[in-house]
C-alpha cells in the first residue's frame, strides 16, 4: 500500500505577523503590532552592469547592495475608554517624528503559523493616517524603511 501524497495548500497573505521592539537592542521586548489589514515587504538588490569586452557580448551583472522595506496598514486601536492608543501603534508614531536614535526602531516579521520564514532589521518609520469619511475606520499606513541589514532569523513561533 502506498502513502497518499498530501494536496498542497496555498499560503495566505494574512500569515504575516509584525512585531516591534518596545525595549532596546540590549533588552529587546518584542510586541505584536495588532490589527494589520494589509502587509507587503520587499528586499530589492541593487545590480550594476559589470559587462566587459571579455564577456563576448554577454551581459555581466554584480549585486552591489540591497535594501528592504515593509508597508503595513492597520486599524488604529484605542483603550476601551478611548483615552490611550495601543502602545505599539504609539511607538511607531513616535519614531516617525523622532530624530537621531529616536528615529529608528527594531522590527521583525514572521510566518504566524510557525513556518521557517522570518526576518529582523532596524527601520525608519513613515506615518500616514488614511483619513476618510465619518463612517470610515481610523487606519494608518506605515512605511518601514530598512536602515542596515535585514537578517533571516529562526521563526520564534516555530514549534
Amino acid at each position: 500500500m502506498t502513502t497518499p501524497t498530501p494536496t498542497p495548500v496555498t499560503a495566505l497573505a494574512r500569515r504575516w505577523r509584525l512585531e516591534v521592539n518596545m525595549g532596546n537592542s540590549t533588552t529587546p521586548d518584542w510586541q505584536l503590532c495588532p490589527a494589520i489589514t494589509d502587509f507587503q515587504w520587499s528586499a530589492e538588490p541593487n545590480v550594476e552592469d559589470s559587462s566587459t569586452y571579455d564577456d563576448d557580448g554577454w551581459a555581466g551583472n554584480t549585486k552591489t547592495g540591497q535594501a528592504f522595506e515593509v508597508t503595513a496598514t492597520f486599524n488604529r486601536k484605542t483603550s476601551a475608554d478611548s483615552t490611550v492608543y495601543h502602545p505599539v501603534h504609539e511607538k511607531l508614531r513616535a519614531v516617525a517624528f523622532g530624530w537621531g536614535d529616536e528615529s529608528e526602531v527594531g522590527v521583525r516579521w514572521m510566518d504566524r503559523n510557525g513556518l521557517p520564514e522570518a526576518y529582523q532589521g532596524s527601520v525608519l518609520v513613515q506615518w500616514a493616517p488614511s483619513g476618510g469619511a465619518a463612517t470610515d475606520l481610523d487606519q494608518v499606513e506605515v512605511t518601514l524603511t530598512g536602515n542596515g541589514p535585514l537578517a533571516q532569523i529562526d521563526n520564534p513561533l516555530a514549534a
